[in-house]
C-alpha cells in the first residue's frame, strides 16, 4: 500500500522547486520533508529525486508523480460525492503545461467558463510547444497543450486544430533590411526574434521558403514581449495571426513574405484516469477550440 503522505512530499518538492518551499507548503520542517523523501526511496528501492537545483525526478520518481497527479483528481471527484471534511487538498490547483502563444491568444476564452462553474484553480506552466510534453511525461502536470500528437503512456490526445504563424516586422525594419526584398544576404544581416533555445519556428519557416536556417537573433521568452520587440523595430519573427490582427489591419506590422506562413498543429494531452474534472476540461476545450480552430 502506497503512503500518500510520502507521495505528496515528492510532488511538493518537484512542484515547488526545492525542499524548503515544499516544507512551507506542507506545513512541515525541511528535515521532515527530507525524511519523507528518504522513506519513499527506501520503500521504492530506488532514488526518486536527483538532488540538483531545482530537484529533478528520476524515472521512478516520474512514475510516482504521474500516479499522484491522477489520484489528486480522483480524490476531488470523491470529495464532491462523499464529503469527508475540508482537507488541505480539498480544492487543489490543476497543473497544466502549455505554450506561451496559446496562453496569449485562445486559452483564457476556452477555459474561463469552466473555471467559474467549478471554482477551478489553474497552475499554468509555460514552455515551448515542442517541449511541454516533457512536463507530462515527468509527472509534473495533469494535462498539456503541445505540437506532438503521440501521447505518453497512460494518456490520450485530442487535436485542437492548427495555429497559423506569420513572419512579420515593423515597416521601419522592412525599409531598413528588406527594401530590395527578402534575400539570403538580407536575412544574414537582419536580426530575428526567437522565443528560446528550443524554438525552431523561424528556422522551419526559412527552410520552407528556401533560405538558410542560420541567422542572427534575439532570444525573448515572452509572447507579449516578442511582439513588442518586433513592433519596436528590433527584428522580425513568427507570430500567431490571432495575436496581431489589429497590428496587421492598421499597418503597424507587415508580413515580410506575404502569403507565406507556418501552421503548427496543437493537441491537448490528458490522463486517461484523470477523473471528472479533467474530462470536463477536455470537453470544454473540444467545444470551444475546435469550433473556431486556434
Amino acid at each position: 500500500m502506497l503512503d500518500y503522505k510520502l507521495l505528496l512530499a515528492l510532488a511538493a518538492v518537484v512542484e515547488e522547486g526545492g525542499f524548503e518551499r515544499a516544507a512551507r507548503v506542507l506545513g512541515l520542517s525541511q528535515s521532515a520533508v527530507s525524511q519523507r523523501i528518504k522513506l519513499l526511496e527506501s520503500r521504492a528501492g530506488a532514488p526518486v529525486l536527483m538532488r540538483v537545483t531545482p530537484p529533478v525526478p528520476t524515472d521512478t520518481g516520474k512514475r510516482l508523480l504521474n500516479h499522484v497527479q491522477q489520484v489528486r483528481l480522483l480524490e476531488r471527484d470523491l470529495q464532491r460525492d462523499v464529503p469527508l471534511g475540508e482537507g488541505e487538498d480539498a480544492n487543489p490547483r490543476l497543473r497544466v503545461a502549455l505554450n506561451a502563444d496559446s496562453l496569449a491568444t485562445w486559452w483564457a476564452g476556452a477555459v474561463a467558463d469552466l473555471c467559474r462553474e467549478e471554482n477551478l484553480l489553474l497552475e499554468l506552466l509555460v514552455d515551448d510547444q515542442d517541449v511541454v510534453l516533457r512536463r507530462m511525461r515527468d509527472g509534473e502536470v495533469a494535462g498539456c497543450v503541445c505540437a506532438t500528437e503521440q501521447p505518453v503512456a497512460g494518456a490520450r490526445s485530442l487535436p485542437l486544430g492548427a495555429m497559423r504563424y506569420l513572419a512579420v516586422a515593423s515597416p521601419v525594419f522592412i525599409d531598413r533590411h528588406f527594401a530590395a526584398g527578402v534575400s539570403q544576404a538580407a536575412l544574414q544581416r537582419a536580426p530575428a526574434i526567437v522565443f528560446g533555445p528550443d524554438d525552431r519556428l523561424q528556422h522551419r519557416f526559412l527552410e520552407r521558403c528556401g533560405f538558410s536556417e542560420s541567422f542572427p537573433h534575439h532570444l525573448c521568452p515572452s509572447s507579449e514581449g516578442f511582439v513588442r520587440l518586433i513592433d519596436a523595430g528590433m527584428g522580425w519573427g513568427l507570430v500567431p495571426a490571432l495575436q496581431i490582427r489589429a497590428e496587421l489591419a492598421s499597418g503597424r506590422l507587415r508580413e515580410i513574405l506575404p502569403g507565406r506562413y507556418v501552421e503548427v498543429p496543437l493537441y491537448w494531452h490528458y490522463w486517461r484516469n484523470g477523473g471528472r474534472l479533467l474530462e470536463a476540461l477536455t470537453r470544454q476545450l473540444a467545444a470551444k477550440v475546435l469550433q473556431g480552430r486556434p
